[in-house]
């Protein structure tokens, strides 16, 4: 066992957030992250908190959108994650997206700052068990990618695991953009015209899809269709769906339009990748081709014909437990109270989902170190829906996102859906507060 009053496994979002609530508040914690001794097939940069699918935490808008009401409890609970997302932000209309090594660095800089956090870069290859009487808490956050050895043991400790696949999207250098062949601006003019917006005819798009269809894959041996999470759905298994869906999804021209004041028959939008605006994402377009494939297929899209590639997108398997058979709602283990799981491991699905988990595991054991009143969060707020999710006993437990349909129903029934958002908010915010006030 590590000599800390917490160890915490994994430098992800959930272990750096964990980390960092219990040892800013005086906890002694351990850190223990692989990286960069030991690599996993999707990380490639040495510091904490790497993002390696999308730059994007999606919504940031509090009232019509949950994952952005999640990023606002979290603001009130002390987050780490969303306090780096802010400073390091780039401009992507009502969404929060962030410079990426930026968004790492700060983290890093923030954890290593602490006195009462000690650092160990080596692989965990088997759950450290603490003891139930004692005074040491784990959490283990290593991720759906988490090595080998130690997933091994997870799963003979949890009966078993389960997986899924995900993917990320291609980046492209934005000097190699056809800017006359594109335009600016957000869907309806929301925003201040942060997207870089790449228009198709009706006959590029089909000609598009087509490619698309055609295009060699990555074999993945081992793969099943129905392991893909719809969340990160690769472009072509999309396209697959039929000719059109990608039109009326990823590719959807709604609230677009280009400079002569009309609508594309399909539009790709690119978000960018850093605060310079020197890189952009492809939005939607996580996927599974090969590499030249990709750069065949996305150039028949007249503003990238010439584009740079400075990242392909890959897919790779995401590993998570059956949390409602193992887990309490605060993300102990139910066979040691002292044991968390945080992140996505547990079945929570997203950058703010995941980061979430590991700060209500944290609250929970900083409650009990520190002797001060328990936190509870109910299906209020999107903290406790969490919660509830990955404790409650389902047929098929599948990974879940932030929404409001997770959220307990306000007693009175409000038919506009703005106003009946705009009301689950200002009732969770106040909830979280409530809680919040119980740490004075």
């Amino acid at each position: 066992m590590y000599n800390a009053c917490v160890t915490v496994i994994g430098g992800g979002l959930a272990g750096s957030e964990a980390a960092y609530y219990l040892a800013s508040r005086g906890v002694k914690v351990t850190l223990v992250e692989m990286k960069p001794k030991k690599f996993t097939p999707a990380h490639s940069a040495e510091g904490f908190a790497e993002l390696v699918c999308s730059n994007s935490l999606k919504s940031n808008d509090i009232y019509a959108n949950a994952c952005g009401l999640l990023k606002e409890e979290m603001r009130i609970l002390g987050s780490l994650v969303i306090e780096a997302a802010d400073a390091t932000a780039v401009p992507a209309g009502a969404a929060l997206a962030v410079d990426r090594e930026r968004f790492s660095a700060y983290i890093t800089e923030k954890l290593r700052a602490l006195p009462t956090l000690t650092i160990v870069n080596e692989e965990a290859e088997t759950v450290p068990i603490p003891q139930t009487d004692g005074g040491r808490y784990v959490i283990i956050a290593t991720g759906p990618l988490t090595s080998d050895a130690l997933s091994k043991d997870i799963s003979a400790l949890c009966g078993g695991g389960l997986h899924f696949y995900d993917a990320s999207a291609p980046i492209v250098a934005k000097d190699s953009i056809d800017m006359s062949r594109a335009f600016t601006g957000d869907r309806y003019g929301k925003g201040t015209g942060d997207y870089i917006n790449c228009p198709m005819t009706k006959e590029e798009y089909y000609r598009f899809v087509n490619e698309l269809l055609a295009a060699e894959k990555v074999e993945l041996h081992d793969f099943e269709k129905r392991e893909i999470f719809e969340g990160c759905m690769p472009i072509e298994v999309m396209a697959s769906r039929g000719l059109d869906t990608l039109r009326y999804g990823t590719l959807k021209p709604v609230g677009l339009f280009g400079e002569d004041g009309k609508r594309p028959y399909a539009v790709l939008q690119l978000r960018k990748e850093t605060v310079l605006g020197e890189a952009y994402n492809l939005v939607g377009c996580q996927t599974n081709l090969k590499f030249p494939e990709q750069k065949r297929v996305f150039s028949l899209i007249p503003a990238l014909k010439n584009a740079e590639y400075l990242k392909y997108g890959v897919m790779h398997r995401n590993t998570y437990i059956q949390a409602p058979s193992v887990l309490n709602r605060d993300f102990s283990f139910k066979n040691n109270s002292k044991l968390f799981f945080a992140g996505q491991i547990t079945g929570v699905e997203g950058y703010v989902e995941s980061a979430a988990s590991g700060l209500l595991a944290a609250i929970k054991i900083a409650d009990e170190i520190l002797k001060r009143p328990t936190h509870v969060f109910d299906e209020r707020t999107v903290c406790g829906a969490l919660q509830t999710h990955i404790s409650t006993p389902q047929k098929d437990y599948q990974p879940m996102n932030a929404n409001f349909g997770i959220l307990a129903p306000l007693p009175q029934r409000i038919r506009d859906k703005r106003e009946r958002y705009r009301a689950l908010a200002e009732r969770a915010i106040e909830a979280v507060k409530a809680e919040k006030a119980k740490e004075q």
